[in-house]
Formats: structure tokens, C-alpha cells, sequence
């Protein structure tokens, strides 16, 4: 399904190929995950020689996927966790469709219940997609909101929810965290473990940790701002072999030379036309743009190792990122499979630690092999916005799901892997004004990722596809070559009325 209404952000004009140029430029692109291959893709296709660097011995950055071994030998397939492809995330799709047009890489995924410790559910299932009666369904059907909570609600304080405009809604919201602004709107406490909290979840945090903007923005996203529904796909083999392996082939294809296993130390500005990029062994490259695609820790260790880049205000603003708190993924591989009815993926609430369960034999190739050889199960447990991984951590997640699939507390653990990150981009209360953009101020150096700025309404995953390809459409314009087009669902709230009420909340703020 393709929104009407989605909005297309048209490139600049140029030549449509870098061989009609006089000189063929030449990019590095330090990053292979979302973010690096849109930049490097969109490169590659207008006849740029490309680069691409990435850390890993795989493509697909925090999305990637890689084999690990079991006791007896057996290899198989491990990821990050759980990734949804909502159909709204077009610059992302794509992207992917380069490497494979019908997106036979995924499978369809038609909901994902929530469950809260009291028992009660929410689905997603048979939601109309029109805005707003999409939204006003799922709440009115929910088992934690009822028509006395609506009349209840703060109408005018809620009005910038239906309202969104990127980057306004920023000005207005980001200074607030999601946690306060859902309690200052009357929000039921009930709903908002049981629903808001999917969307702070996405970002890997807590809502009294994540910006009311980027809450309101992910509403709009997801609800009032787009006909596409919360209809997701899923990938149906691990991330590397349906996703980045087909991608590599296609960019390899257009001229594109990637070097895995790279990790880049530090990038240098030789003179007004070209840049030096070392990595860690010391080996060079020479290129007229770079790209900087890499997730924040790395991101702040390059610049700290380039002091000739940029001025001081930017580097100071890189050097103020942060990462959102830790988190836990922790898959289990049983002797037993859990019930039939069990969904691929339920969400949680109000049942810390545990956040999440997949249960990855529904649906991803490499686990349902293993389950139908074995007669067993794989299973998925997530733990966002936690302190550290211990022991007692991992016995908590074991417990939850004992209680929500009771068949699993009598089942064996063949073989377990749990991994704990905290690199993922911080998105909290006051973060977005200071907050990096694609442009830098070192002409022909660029930035692209899920916790850059780029004021169109995308977030996780479209964000880094977006800031991709506009990292590249940067660089294009530079050297006079035709960019590649943008889409994103409308820039601002579908009701002329609830903006026209928003718009008279914000005088009233300021006044």
C-alpha cells in the first residue's frame, strides 16, 4: 500500500552520471550499516567511485546478522534482535529493492498483541487505516482506555500530538520529556504502559528518557500522519542473508569496492579538494567527499582522532551525543516448541525487566529449519533501557517467559546467547536543537545516521536510510550529479482544525 498522500522531496538537478564530468570523484563511506550502504548506493548508481569501510566481517551495522555454533556443532543464524519494516518506511524499501524488486526478502507480520501484568491485551489486528479513526479505534477497543478517559483527556495540551510539523514540533515539544507530556495530557496510566511505551521502546529507552517530540513525531508516523497502518514485514532469513548479502552483490555490481573487517582510525583534510582516511592498520585511502556513517561512539572516537575537522562548535556537538541506555537480547534454543498459538512477536508492559518475546521459528528461515529438525523452539527475550547484563538479569527474562508461555518452564536450553549494547543513539529531552545534521561544516565531509538530524518526519531505521541518501545527494550536488529523490509520509498533521488548535496552544505558551 503507498500512502497518497506521502510526500516526495524532490533532488537537485546535475548531470545524470559522474562519467560526463571531467574528473570521476571519489568517496569514502566509513559505515556498512543502514545509513552507509543508502549513502553508498546512491553514490554507486550516479557513477561515483565508491569505498565502503565497515568494522565488522558483516554488512547491516546494528541490523546485521552473523552464524554462531551450538555444542553439537550446529551452525545458527544470530542477530541484534527483532526488527520490524513498517510499509512507511520508503526510502529504506527502496533502497532494498535495488537487490531484490518484490521485496521477497520479507514476510508480512499483521500484528503484534501487547500484554500488560494485568492480563490485558492489546492488538493492532484489523485497525482501519484512515487517520484519525485509526488511532481513535485502537484506543477505543483497548482494555485500558475508555470513553471516560477520552472526555478526560487534555484536549488543547493534546493537540500537538495530531498536529505534528517537522521540525516544529521540536521547538515546541522537545524540551519535555514523553513520560510528563502524557501525564500533563491525562493520558491513563493503564494505556500508557500499555501502548505509548511500544514507541519509546523503539528507541531503546524509558519515556521519562525520551523526548516528547520524538514521541509525537513516531505518532505521526505510525497513526495520524499516515494511511500505512502499523502493517510491518519482517525479514523472513537472518538479517545477512536475506538483507545485506543481496545488497552487497547489487552494490559490487555497480563498481562499488567494500572492504569488511576495515575500521577506520581517523580522517584527514589534505588540502581544499581532498580528504586522507586511515584505518586502524594504517592503511590509506584518498577521496574528494567522505561519508561518516557510523553509530555514535564510533563516530565521536574518529573525530577525536581527526583534530584538523571541522570548527570547535561542531566538534563540541558530536562530543555531547550520547547513547541510550543498555540493552539486553537473549535467544534461547529449546528441546520443546512453545504452543501453536503462540504470536511471532508480543509485546509487554509493566512486567520488568522483560520488554518483549519473539519466538523466531514463526518466521525467520534459519530458526524454523532448526525447530522442525530438532522438534524444539527459538525464542527471544528483550530487555531495554537496563544497567548492566548479570545473571540475576538473565534469570528475570527466564521467569517472565516461564509466566506468559508456561510450556517453556518445563523445556531444556540446548544452546543460549545473549549480547548487550549500548550504542544506540540517545534521543532524550533537549537533544535535538544541539544535535549534528548532514551538512558539516568541513565542505565535502558529511554525516549520515539514525541519531543525525535531518528535519523530515523519519525515525530508527528510515532515519539512517534517509540521512543516508541525503548524505549523498549532499555530495552529488556538489560535484554537479542529479540526486535521488525522497519520500516520507506528510511533513505535517492531515487535519487543518487540529493544527489551527495547536497553533493556539503554542501562541498561548509563548504569550
Amino acid at each position: 500500500m503507498i500512502d497518497n498522500r506521502r510526500v516526495r522531496h524532490p533532488a537537485a538537478a546535475g548531470v545524470s552520471d559522474a562519467a560526463q564530468l571531467t574528473a570521476r570523484p571519489t568517496v569514502v563511506v566509513v559505515g556498512g550499516g543502514i545509513a552507509g550502504l543508502s549513502a553508498a548506493t546512491a553514490l554507486a548508481e550516479r557513477g561515483v567511485a565508491v569505498h565502503l569501510l565497515e568494522r565488522e566481517a558483516y554488512l547491516g551495522g546494528r541490523v546485521g546478522g552473523w552464524t554462531e555454533t551450538l555444542p553439537d556443532g550446529t551452525a545458527v543464524a544470530m542477530n541484534r534482535g527483532f526488527h520490524a519494516f513498517f510499509r512507511q518506511y520508503y526510502n529504506l524499501r527502496n533502497l532494498l529493492r535495488r537487490a531484490d524488486p518484490g521485496l521477497s526478502m520479507f514476510s508480512p507480520l499483521d500484528d503484534y498483541p501487547l500484554v500488560d501484568a494485568d492480563g490485558r491485551r492489546d492488538t493492532f489486528r484489523g485497525l482501519p487505516r484512515t487517520p484519525p479513526f485509526n488511532a481513535m479505534a485502537f484506543a477505543l477497543r483497548s482494555p485500558t482506555f475508555r470513553l471516560r478517559d477520552l472526555v478526560r483527556l487534555d484536549a488543547k495540551a493534546a493537540a500537538p500530538l495530531a498536529a505534528v510539523s517537522v521540525p516544529e514540533t521540536y521547538w515546541r515539544l522537545d524540551d519535555l520529556d514523553a513520560e510528563s507530556f502524557l501525564r500533563d495530557i491525562n493520558f491513563p496510566q493503564a494505556a500508557r504502559h500499555l501502548a505509548f511505551e511500544v514507541f519509546s521502546r523503539s528507541f531503546f529507552t524509558r519515556p521519562e528518557a525520551l523526548s516528547a517530540a520524538e514521541l509525537a513525531t513516531m505518532f505521526h508516523i505510525y497513526f495520524l500522519g499516515s494511511s500505512e497502518g502499523l502493517v510491518f514485514d519482517v525479514a523472513a532469513a537472518n538479517f545477512d542473508v536475506a538483507l545485506w548479502q543481496p545488497m552487497q552483490r547489487y552494490l559490487q555490481g555497480q563498481g562499488a569496492d567494500i572492504r569488511l573487517g576495515t575500521a577506520v582510525h581517523s580522517v584527514r583534510r589534505d588540502d581544499a579538494a581532498t580528504f586522507t582516511v586511515t584505518d586502524v592498520a594504517g592503511s590509506t585511502l584518498t577521496a574528494d567527499a567522505v561519508v561518516l556513517a557510523t553509530e555514535v561512539p564510533a563516530l565521536q572516537r574518529i573525530v577525536a582522532e581527526s583534530p584538523g575537522l571541522g570548527d570547535s562548535d561542531w566538534r563540541a556537538r558530536i562530543g555531547d551525543l550520547g547513547s541510550a541506555a543498555p540493552f539486553v537480547v537473549r535467544r534461547l534454543w529449546l528441546d520443546r516448541p512453545v504452543d501453536g498459538d503462540r504470536p511471532a512477536f508480543l509485546g509487554t508492559g509493566g512486567l520488568p525487566p522483560l520488554d518483549n518475546i519473539s519466538v523466531l521459528n514463526r518466521y525467520e528461515r534459519e530458526a524454523t529449519s532448526w525447530a522442525q529438525r530438532t522438534g524444539g523452539s527459538v525464542v527471544e527475550l528483550h530487555a531495554y533501557s537496563v544497567t548492566e547484563d548479570t545473571p540475576e538479569l538473565r534469570r528475570q527474562l527466564d521467569a517472565r517467559m516461564h509466566a506468559l508461555f508456561p510450556e517453556t518452564a518445563a523445556a531444556g536450553v540446548v544452546h543460549e546467547s545473549t549480547l548487550c549494547r549500548n550504542d544506540c543513539p540517545r534521543l532524550g529531552p533537549g537533544d535535538f536543537a544541539n544535535r549534528p545534521t548532514v551538512s558539516t561544516p568541513e565542505e565535502g565531509l558529511v554525516l549520515a545516521g539514525d541519531g543525525i538530524r535531518i528535519d523530515v518526519p523519519v525515525a530508527l531505521m528510515e532515519r539512517a536510510a534517509t540521512t543516508g541518501f541525503a548524505a549523498a545527494n549532499a555530495l552529488l550536488d556538489r560535484f554537479g550529479v542529479r540526486g535521488h529523490d525522497l519520500y516520507t509520509v506528510p511533513v505535517r498533521g492531515r487535519s487543518a482544525v487540529l493544527r489551527r488548535l495547536a497553533d493556539r496552544v503554542e501562541g498561548r505558551i509563548r504569550a
